[in-house]
């Protein structure tokens, strides 16, 4: 009778333990997709956010989104919703240089450099901004002064996180 009640007991608590080895791994994926999302975003947030691509002359002084000889407009290049002029992520001649220029970017999780992060095959990230209308209690702020960023990370047994940031158009210019 010791025998069963003892082997029972025991075969319960292997039941337990597989099941909790089984699913011990999950949060470690949602955690890896979580922290590459946050780099993304980060990354992106911390870029300028100014009027004429930061390689314009009158990049710093800029105050509108149009063209002309004065000062406080760009003189040669607007800066749009993704990149301009050859601009990628990894490049050392032509990098990323404003917030909007990450709008579209995706593939394997990568460094800054554009080179793949050894055991992140397996997710992927996607990119987007977009100008977006920020509505407090006191004041709004205009699409064309505040931009949304949002991170999609896919990971393994289609884990997937979201997130959101915004950006929003302040002086000074501030250039890299």
């Amino acid at each position: 009778m010791f025998i069963v009640v003892i082997g029972a007991g025991l075969a319960g608590i292997i039941g337990i333990w597989r099941t909790t080895a089984q699913g011990s791994a999950d949060p470690l994926i949602q955690k890896q997709a979580l922290a590459i999302a946050e780099a993304y975003l980060e990354e992106a947030l911390a870029m300028p956010f100014t009027y004429c691509d930061p390689d314009d002359a009158n990049a710093a002084t800029a105050t509108s989104a149009a063209l002309g000889i004065v000062p406080t407009l760009c003189a040669t290049t607007l800066e749009g919703i993704g990149p301009e002029g050859g601009e990628t992520r990894g490049s050392t001649t032509t990098p990323f240089d404003n917030v909007s220029d990450y709008h579209g970017l995706g593939g394997v999780p990568a460094a800054i450099d554009g080179t793949p992060i050894t055991g992140l095959g397996s997710y992927s990230v996607t990119v987007a901004v977009a100008a977006q209308n920020l509505v407090a209690t006191t004041a709004t702020v205009p699409a064309a002064a505040s931009q949304r960023v949002t991170v999609t990370v896919t990971g393994p047994g289609n884990t997937t996180v979201t997130l959101d940031g915004y950006r929003t158009r302040y002086a000074p210019n501030a250039l890299p």
